[in-house]
């Protein structure tokens, strides 16, 4: 491994060489895509290649960010989420393609009977949304949210299209995992995802953990050259503008907005959108998806990468209104959120967080930061650092 230079925004680290496009890059976004505060680190076959971080833990502060700083990586949190559920099946313990009212007998009201395990993973259970949004006291209760989420009529008849669910997610896998494991998804998620693999990622974050986490702002960076951002279209305008269009119930399931900052939420777990990672654990996370990885074993069998990885879902989406593909809990690699390549499955988290394996060249890529732009998916920066990670390999 090579030393990265520590004379341009802060950036310290090392990359292997042959990568130090990804470097470059990550100097680039401090100096002309507004970068406060981030990380980024990369693994091929299971080793880490590429492990950069710089600028400050808090997106306004002094503080300087350190190898061990942590972020919450919002919808990022979605690809642990749907890892819970694909190896409960992996184990035979849940059959995709059983009712979720087989393991949640009051999902079934209302027309749910139909709505399959699958259709959960792949967005298609059409619950993006709620009639009576919840508080943030109220999402935070998983008895509460699990009772709201079961007593709600589907927007689309399950399993006919797909959109979509920015935050339902949370209670359905949540609810689901709890259901046929008998414990808290975030207990689940420590125990046998993040604690065998030592990962610095967490869905409900410990309180001895606290320290480590740094404080989440908006930012608003300049035109750069390059960056890649989700064509403005009018249509997806007017949909997020809408309060009665699909697109802002769903992003408003919890209202008013939660505070990102405030340890209770923090503390709590919902895996659409509050896990808190670093680079590496997020890396390392999807690594261990598609291989072994140093110090610890693989977690999907191949079978298990190839549900991850199989188009379930494409085309237009009623919430996201732009065409997204979806596999089994992970978007897959396209215009709305490009990866690697066509192989590759991740999950973006809004406003910039970014994890995905490609198993065609044994590659795993985690990038956290403290500052949040206001797009859902290709973030420029990230999308900055996946082009130099293509032309490095």
């Amino acid at each position: 491994m090579g030393q990265a230079q520590d004379d341009t925004g802060g950036v310290h680290g090392t990359v292997a060489a042959g990568f130090e496009p990804v470097r470059d890059a990550f100097l680039r976004n401090f100096a002309e895509r507004g970068e406060r505060g981030a990380q980024v680190t990369v693994y091929r076959d299971g080793h880490r290649v590429v492990d950069l971080w710089g600028g400050t833990k808090d997106v306004e502060g002094d503080a300087p960010w350190t190898p061990g700083t942590a972020q919450i990586v919002r919808s990022a949190t979605k690809g642990v989420a749907a890892a819970a559920l694909l190896l409960l099946h992996q184990r035979g313990d849940l059959d995709l393609d059983a009712p979720v009212g087989h393991h949640w007998p009051e999902f079934k009201a209302r027309g749910k009977e139909g709505v399959l395990v699958r259709h959960v993973l792949a967005h298609r259970a059409g619950l993006p949304a709620l009639d009576r949004p919840l508080t943030p006291a109220e999402a935070l209760d998983p008895d509460l949210a699990a009772a709201v989420v079961a007593a709600q009529a589907p927007f689309w008849e399950p399993g006919t299209d797909h959109g979509y669910h920015a935050q339902t997610y949370s209670w359905l896998t949540g609810e689901l995992v709890r259901r046929v494991t008998g414990r808290p998804v975030g207990e689940w998620i420590a125990r046998e995802i993040a604690g065998p693999l030592g990962l610095d990622l967490w869905v409900g974050l410990p309180p001895e953990q606290a320290p480590r986490v740094g404080l989440l702002g908006r930012i608003e960076p300049p035109a750069a050259p390059g960056g890649l951002r989700m064509r403005p279209r009018r249509n997806v305008a007017e949909a997020y503008a809408d309060p009665a269009s699909l697109t802002r119930r769903a992003f408003g399931a919890i209202d008013p907005r939660p505070d990102e900052n405030d340890p209770a939420y923090r503390a709590a777990a919902l895996p659409a959108s509050n896990g808190i990672a670093t680079a590496d654990g997020l890396a390392r996370f999807y690594a261990a998806l598609i291989g072994d990885v140093d110090g610890g074993a693989r977690l999907f069998t191949p079978a298990t990468a190839a549900l991850a990885a199989t188009e379930t879902s494409a085309g237009p989406d009623r919430v996201l209104v732009v065409g997204t593909r979806f596999g089994l809990g992970y978007m897959l690699h396209g215009g709305a959120s490009p990866l690697l390549g066509d192989g590759s499955f991740g999950h973006p988290g809004r406003g910039g967080a970014l994890g995905f394996a490609d198993p065609d060249t044994g590659v795993a890529f985690g990038y956290v930061t403290n500052g949040m732009n206001k797009g859902v998916t290709a973030d420029p920066r990230a999308q900055a650092l996946v082009r130099a990670l293509r032309e490095a390999l």
